[in-house]
């Protein structure tokens, strides 16, 4: 016993001088050479080290994390959101390690699950259309940004996120920083005298632009509706999170964002759609729904009847002028959506079925612009897409590849109401409820926006799949119980 107290001292004092030398060597490289980013070396060691011990701690970091991360421009067009995305890939390989060293300790029947197969169809189409794209490197920056959403915030989820408990510790983890942004955010636009204007520098640097803002906080009111009924009423936390739901609507208002005020009517109205069991009908509803718009449209280019008027379509400073130019096609962020979204259309129909490639609307739209719809800024010096996650899927990996995002989204939709029917428990059903109205109000932003790669709304909508597949599977294993005591 003696020898191996020994053993275990000796090796300890190895570690603790070499980690020693590792943090002085970083911080004299760091001094000398200017890069001082070189003095963190130690911490990233030492979430590796904690990493490898146990991933649980550094996945709930990581959430907390995502509203806290700010994006970073690296030479050469790359880009990477800090501290978020390092995390990201880190626990992508930690989870590959865990399952080819433990697979006995992972669920088949999550791998099995129609949800998970679909998803796996999605990525796999990302690849084939990553083969034959048009710009095959810029494609596969996608397809790996696209891998490491996937194995953290959907396969890994899946392992830590099984029971309410968990569910209820992934909120805090996110809730608690994500409410100290918005206090800042707050603070720093009143000195602007919370003016429309000026809403894009009140945001900076945790976000973007005002739609990031306001679509992870969107994705948080139905989140925190429920959780506050997961505490006595008046106590402490139930009160924090009465005051934070009202803050909530409040920053939404301010953010001046109109797609989160309609995804907030949507997670409303697809409450009850829930309830009543009417979901066949309104993904049915809204997909005959899209495809009767854009056949209206299309037909004699009845289409180009809506051309703004180039001298009249301005950005507006004023909120309420926004909404009223919104309506009468003069908004000149609404009109170079159609601009692009029409550019999409006649992409689509050159490459129906592979599409030009992942990530290369930017790349390839030019040529199929129609100048009837050009706006003030339509020279785009942004580089931004194409302003719809639905139409980009379809210009990049064609009609097979909406088509099967669309029929995974449905899918997990009219199972989830499912799901819903069958989970026991109060509060089992409103942690499926809660994952249904995110991966809703996630959809419904992402009709005039794409999202799905944003670390602000991404990650919440693969692990919104993810707990819906573990409710299910729980589902299953109860009723089997009963099977057998039957």
């Amino acid at each position: 016993m003696w020898n191996t107290v020994a053993a275990i001292s000796k090796t300890d004092y190895r570690l603790f001088y070499g980690f020693g030398a590792v943090v002085l060597l970083s911080i004299i490289t760091a001094v000398a050479t200017g890069f001082y980013y070189i003095a963190g070396l130690p911490a990233l060691l030492l979430l590796v080290w904690f990493t490898m011990l146990d991933f649980r701690k550094p996945f709930f970091l990581l959430l907390a994390c995502l509203p806290l991360s700010t994006e970073i421009y690296l030479p050469n067009g790359f880009g990477t959101d800090l501290p978020s995305e390092p995390l990201m890939v880190g626990l992508a390989g930690a989870y590959v390690l865990y399952a080819f060293r433990h697979p006995r300790f992972l669920d088949g029947r999550f791998f099995r699950h129609p949800i998970t197969l679909l998803l796996l169809l999605h990525v796999g189409w990302i690849l084939v259309t990553t083969l034959t794209s048009s710009l095959v490197f810029v494609s596969f920056k996608f397809l790996l940004a696209k891998i490491w959403y996937v194995l953290p915030f959907y396969f890994l989820a899946g392992l830590l996120l099984r029971r309410p408990s968990d569910v209820r510790q992934y909120f805090w983890w996110v809730f608690i920083p994500l409410l100290g942004t918005i206090f800042y955010a707050l603070a720093k636009h009143s000195a602007y005298g919370f003016s429309f204007e000026f809403v894009h520098k009140a945001f900076h640097p945790f976000y973007r632009n005002h739609v990031n803002y306001a679509a992870i906080i969107a994705l948080f009111v139905p989140f925190i509706w429920f959780v506050r009924q997961w505490y006595p009423r008046y106590s402490l936390r139930w009160l924090l999170l009465a005051g934070a739901l009202l803050l909530m609507l409040v920053a939404i208002q301010l953010s001046y964002t109109r797609a989160a005020y309609v995804a907030i009517f949507i997670a409303m109205g697809s409450y009850f759609i829930i309830r009543w069991r009417l979901m066949r009908a309104a993904v049915a509803g809204a997909l005959v729904g899209a495809i009767a718009l854009v056949a209206l449209l299309a037909v004699n280019n009845r289409y180009l009847d809506y051309a703004p008027n180039y001298d009249r379509t301005i950005t507006h400073t004023d909120f309420n002028n926004l909404i009223e130019a919104t309506y009468q096609l003069e908004d000149i962020s609404t009109m170079e959506r159609v601009y692009r979204w029409i550019a999409g259309f006649y992409m689509s129909k050159d490459k129906p079925v592979v599409g030009f490639g992942p990530g290369n609307f930017y790349n390839f739209y030019w040529p199929y612009t129609v100048t009837s719809f050009q706006t003030y800024v339509s020279d785009n010096p942004e580089k931004s897409g194409i302003h719809s996650y639905y139409l980009m899927t379809l210009v990049e990996q064609g009609y097979t590849g909406l088509f099967l995002f669309l029929l995974m989204l449905s899918y997990v939709l009219i199972r989830g109401e499912r799901i819903y029917y069958e989970t026991q428990g109060r509060q089992q059903k409103q942690v499926v409820m809660i994952a249904l109205l995110m991966i809703i109000v996630i959809s419904g932003l992402q009709i005039i926006n794409d999202l799905l790669e944003v670390d602000k709304v991404g990650p919440f909508f693969f692990m919104a799949m993810a707990i819906l597949v573990n409710a299910d599977l729980q589902n299953r294993a109860f009723s089997d119980e009963n099977q057998v005591v039957d």
